[in-house]
């Protein structure tokens, strides 16, 4: 992911006369959770109502790593692929969050085609030991790794509760959408505690809830490093952003420029410059949908997003800007 600048921008910042006339005030929090800043702004009428709900909200947050991080031995996810041997078939019951995930995972996974897929785990590892080495994996030890992926292999029973691992050494990666899904249930629990004016910006994933007093929408602008000069704004509320990109992030191996961003199908990263902006009904859908549609290119993007109401993306190829879909009017060319 790249950087999301996450910014009020006109009469809703902290302290202003809007504020104040609904009795409401601007609080904002910040703790590093998942090795990414956890940034929360909402607004309460006073600060131990602010301090108890972003409390809780980070709790949730700290929960939601012990199940989906897969940089932790304990975690839930790590123990479902432990435990999975890809013979038996056998079930596993799960928490209810990772059930979720795991569903979302696979619907999106199933509209992409499977340009967004969790199981992308080995692959990632495998990509890892490349910008380390600096030389691609041999074909054998990819193809190889590539038959331990596949959205398809996760089975999950909606009855039980229950998940099963279809192929040995499988290995779950939430890093294209567990961010955003933590954000969506850290504003949940917000606004359990009665606190709706409130935006969660989970390392550039955003969950935005009600906007501040006074404004339509929160304003959140967008720095990619990709377009001809212009810096993207979007206008969301009760919705997920999230941007997803290689400006930081690329990696020259034999002379060719590959992305951090992999693409299931061939197990490498991207080789053309890529961003993608995203607005869509949910963090978790919108975090999934911008590496994706960096994986998709234009013209897939246009069929997918067509078939999704709600959502609008903002693809920069190359230095060529593509939008698309009936939310892409939110995304604003500043």
């Amino acid at each position: 992911m790249v950087l999301l600048l996450c910014a009020i921008l006109g009469s809703g910042g902290c302290g202003s006369n809007s504020a104040t006339k609904t009795g409401l005030t601007r609080f904002t929090y910040s703790q590093i959770h998942m090795g990414s800043r956890a940034r929360i702004i909402l607004y309460a009428p006073d600060e131990p109502r602010a301090r108890v709900a972003a409390r809780a909200a980070y709790a949730k947050i700290a929960e939601l790593d012990s199940i989906l991080s897969d940089y932790r031995q304990d975690s839930e996810i790590n123990r479902l692929c432990a435990g999975g041997d890809g013979k038996s078939g056998g079930w596993t019951p799960i928490s209810a969050d990772l059930f979720r995930v795991l569903e979302r995972a696979g619907e999106i996974s199933a509209l992409t085609d499977g340009a967004f897929d969790c199981t992308i785990g080995p692959l990632s590892m495998l990509w890892r030991q490349t910008r380390q080495q600096g030389e691609l994996p041999p074909p054998a030890q990819l193809a190889k790794t590539r038959s331990r992926v596949g959205w398809h292999l996760v089975r999950l029973d909606r009855d039980t509760r229950s998940a099963a691992l279809e192929a040995e050494g499988m290995r779950i990666d939430f890093g294209a959408i567990g961010k955003g899904y933590a954000a969506d249930r850290a504003v949940e629990v917000l606004r359990e505690l009665g606190i709706n004016r409130c935006l969660v910006d989970f390392g550039g994933d955003i969950a935005a809830g009600d906007p501040p007093p006074g404004e339509t929408a929160w304003r959140i602008e967008i720095e990619t490093g990709f377009g001809s000069g212009v810096q993207p704004v979007v206008l969301a509320a009760n919705r997920g952003v999230a941007t997803s990109g290689d400006l930081e992030q690329a990696v020259e191996v034999g002379g060719q420029r590959y992305s951090h961003i992999l693409d299931p199908a061939t197990g490498l990263g991207l080789t053309r410059p890529t961003a993608a902006t995203v607005i869509a009904p949910d963090a978790a859908t919108a975090d999934a949908l911008a590496s994706a549609v960096c994986v998709l290119g234009p013209e897939r993007t246009r069929e997918v997003v067509g078939m999704m109401p709600g959502v609008g993306v903002r693809l920069v190829v190359g230095g060529r800007v593509f939008r698309f879909g009936d939310a892409v009017e939110q995304i604003l060319e500043k």
